[in-house]
């Protein structure tokens, strides 16, 4: 009888185990994401309107108040218009009524965690061991500023930044595709599409590859890409203006055949690692590894088939600012979320001062390379904290002392400055500028027709070092700038309401 009774409440106490334990994971796992995505962000550091983050701040600042930037607003406004980005965060903002510099914090932060919830999804696909999940996870958020080889990307920036949104999705869609759920990645890829459009077409893509694999393994070893994909517009064949091509060359990381071979290794290297993983997970029978690792290859080898196909011929230079390279972006994000899950499994296991080294090594290397990247400024950018940079106290003083229709002259090569660290103008100061020969070269090689306009603004600025009030008064008359930022002391004749011990802000008489 007291057997019977056991056998009978056996299944039911396994099944209360088993729903107790699908308790336990469905709490822990939100908060080690939450807990690893605050680890991450203290590592990479927070800056906002760093590099491209001078167009869609400038953007999403635009949106929300028309009276900003009444001049050259065309050098973010046409970068911006394929994305739904900056619309949207201005309507976040309007909604919510949440001042711009948290509503980005807020942002950015949603970000990660999103990026790092898909990579735990992704994680818990591709691998039995809890502790390879979570190694996985702890990697690609202590490598969030780890380099993509030679295309001038972060795997996730100090900044929000649409690309970050649209990778969380793609990761997301990738999950979905691994579970055999394909149309639930659809809508996934289609928002990724809306937010960065290059980085939503990555992502399908990778997805009708890993799709390919899924479902049909042989034949995704053959596929070779549709012929459409080679096909382009007819702008793609019509010749470069100088103006583009002198905007152009100021990218040397577009061009795919001057990589150095560290670059190139960059880039080869981890599609070798994937055809590896593929070879060894097929031969152990770990059967969704192996189609995961060799959709990636597929991916990998298309993609890069295809740059160099496109970046040869000197015909098809239009087709160089597309940066096809950037396919790369998403194979580093699996590069290092599986090898992070072979670290877990076959390393670190359970073993706690294994993972107490494993985590102070991958965060402590790059939080000191950060440091290092961006050593005049704060690794927390935060709202309301006083900067530290003079470049950034030039541009505070500049927001809230002079009028909203003020037009700025500055050094063109201002980002590349000492102790600027690649802060935009525009976004910090909310005021108008002549063109720049670094953020708005990168508008031009998108949109060509801001070319002589470009041209015309930086040959103005030529010798800026040199300049005297006489040079000033010719900006003035010719394009009715009426302020001027300048290193200190400023020229002679130039009056100057403000300044530190290197900048000031002067107005042109």
């Amino acid at each position: 009888m007291q057997s019977n009774v056991a056998i009978e409440t056996a299944p039911a106490a396994h099944a209360a185990f088993s729903l107790e334990r699908i308790s336990r994971r469905s709490l822990f796992e939100p908060l080690g994401v939450l807990l690893l995505t605050i680890l991450g962000f203290l590592v990479m550091g927070y800056h906002p309107g760093l590099e491209d983050d001078a167009i869609y701040l400038a953007a999403v600042k635009a949106d929300l108040n028309p009276a900003l930037f009444p001049y050259n607003a065309a050098f973010f406004r046409l970068q911006v218009q394929a994305t739904f980005f900056d619309r949207w965060m201005a309507l976040f903002v309007r909604s919510t009524r949440m001042p711009v510099a948290w509503a980005e914090l807020v942002w950015q932060f949603i970000a990660l965690f999103l990026i790092l919830w898909a990579v735990k999804m992704i994680a818990n696909r591709l691998f039995a061991e809890e502790t390879a999940r979570w190694a996985a996870v702890a990697l690609v958020a202590a490598m969030f500023t780890l380099p993509v080889a030679g295309t001038a990307l972060y795997m996730a920036d100090q900044h929000l930044h649409p690309r970050s949104l649209a990778t969380a999705f793609i990761l997301l869609a990738t999950w979905r595709v691994l579970d055999r759920r394909f149309w639930q990645a659809v809508p996934l890829l289609l928002v990724a599409c809306l937010l960065h459009p290059l980085m939503g077409a990555m992502g399908i893509s990778f997805c009708i590859f890993l799709t390919l694999a899924m479902r049909w393994a042989a034949r995704a070893r053959s596929f070779s890409g549709s012929p459409a994909m080679l096909l382009a517009p007819g702008w793609v064949f019509e010749k470069a203006t100088p103006s583009w091509r002198q905007a152009l060359d100021t990218r040397t990381y577009y061009y795919l055949y001057q990589w150095t071979w560290y670059e190139w290794l960059g880039a080869i290297g981890p599609l070798i690692f994937f055809l590896v993983i593929w070879r060894v997970s097929r031969e152990k029978g770990d059967l969704l590894l192996a189609r995961f690792s060799l959709a990636v290859f597929c991916y990998g080898v298309f993609h890069q088939v295809l740059a160099m196909a496109l970046l040869w011929p000197r015909s098809l230079v239009r087709v160089t600012p597309w940066q096809p390279m950037r396919y790369l972006h998403l194979v580093y994000f699996f590069f290092v979320l599986v090898a992070g899950g072979l670290i877990g499994k076959y390393l670190l296991k359970r073993s706690a001062w294994r993972w107490a080294v494993f985590l102070l090594l991958a965060g402590s290397c790059m939080f000191a390379w950060q440091r290092v990247e961006f050593r005049a400024s704060q690794h927390l950018e935060l709202p309301g904290r006083k900067p530290a940079n003079e470049w950034l106290q030039a541009f505070s003083w500049i927001r809230q002392n002079t009028p909203v229709n003020a037009y700025f002259a500055l050094d063109p090569h201002y980002m590349d400055a000492p102790g600027e660290d690649y802060h935009g103008f525009r976004p910090l100061a909310e005021r108008s500028e002549l063109a720049d020969t670094v953020k708005d070269a990168a508008a031009v090689t998108q949109v060509p027709e801001l070319g002589p306009v470009w041209a015309t603004q930086v040959d103005a600025l030529a010798g800026w070092p040199q300049f005297t009030l006489a040079d000033f008064e010719r900006l003035k008359a010719q394009f009715g700038v009426d302020w001027a930022l300048v290193s200190y002391p400023a020229p002679q004749g130039l009056p100057c309401t403000w300044h530190s011990k290197t900048l000031a802000v002067c107005t042109i008489p």
